[in-house]
């Protein structure tokens, strides 16, 4: 064999041991990667799931007859078999069906899209709501008329790690940017409103599992909702251009059932309650 030969056969196997070697290292970082949306915990969430399902089976079928139709006049009407192209300019026909066509494909995915979006604007019936503002960079809840009232940002780790020159492995980070100091507790089964404004720039709360993703204005409120099914933590980010950190700007929701966030709830009551006493006794002496 040339030398040749053997350097390139050399440099081949190295790039394919490179590729496995990385392959191997990204292989925890992908395991959460998905291709499709979630489903969700929600029942608006998995309505936005099957109609996006919905939506993506016509288009397989229609990309399957448009390109099959190509695929097939190209070879079966080519030139080397003495095919000739039909002379005509005009047909009412087949004006009339590709018009039509589209049309009920329209209607048909319009109808229950629009239920579907104005069932996400329905929050009448809500057994509870929370104010949420954004700051740049961070959220504030208050739940309303339950006197409780806090701040959440990025966890301290997340925070510390992200710093240049930190020395920090951010593998061994949990939850990367994705955990807060404070999360929104919430309990389930529970029909929640939420009330979103921002006191700076304009923000977005965003939690995929539940289906939301909501403008918070400043001077404007917006309203929203979600029912969660599920106990859990689920997380999300501010999803509107917000200024230099807003890639550190998370959310995080955990949903307990309703005896254990009447546990939390008290808990935070009290502690409110406590800070509020130290207060009084600060300012009589």
């Amino acid at each position: 064999m040339s030398s040749a030969f053997m350097s390139r056969t050399g440099a081949l196997m190295s790039k394919l041991a490179i590729a496995a070697s990385l392959g191997m290292v990204s292989q925890a970082a992908t395991a959460e990667y998905a291709l499709n949306m979630p489903v969700g915990v929600t029942e608006i969430s998995r309505e936005v799931y099957d109609l996006h399902m919905l939506v993506f089976y016509v288009c397989c079928v229609i990309g399957a007859v448009v390109f099959g139709a190509m695929i097939y006049s190209i070879i079966a009407h080519r030139k080397s078999k003495g095919a000739k192209a039909a002379n005509f300019h005009h047909s009412t026909v087949v004006e009339i069906v590709w018009t039509a066509i589209p049309f009920v494909i329209l209607m048909a995915l319009a109808l229950p899209a629009a239920k579907t979006l104005v069932k996400m604007e329905n929050t009448r019936g809500a057994e509870m709501s929370i104010k949420v503002t954004g700051y740049q960079w961070k959220w504030q809840y208050e739940y309303i008329d339950e006197d409780v009232s806090f701040y959440s940002t990025l966890s301290q780790d997340s925070n510390f790690a992200r710093q240049k020159n930190s020395g920090v492995d951010l593998e061994s980070v949990d939850n990367y940017l994705l955990d807060v100091d404070n999360p929104l507790v919430v309990p389930t089964d529970t029909k929640i409103r939420l009330l979103l404004t921002a006191a700076d720039v304009i923000h977005a709360w965003w939690v995929p599992d539940f289906a939301v993703k909501k403008d918070a204005i400043p001077g404007y409120i917006n309203e929203t909702w979600m029912q969660i099914d599920e106990p859990g933590t689920y997380r999300g980010q501010c999803a509107e251009l917000c200024g230099r950190d807003n890639g550190f700007m998370p959310v995080d929701v955990i949903a307990k059932e309703p005896a254990e966030y009447q546990k939390w709830l008290a808990e935070q009551k009290g502690e409110t309650a406590s800070v509020a006493t130290e207060q009084n006794v600060a300012l009589a002496q």
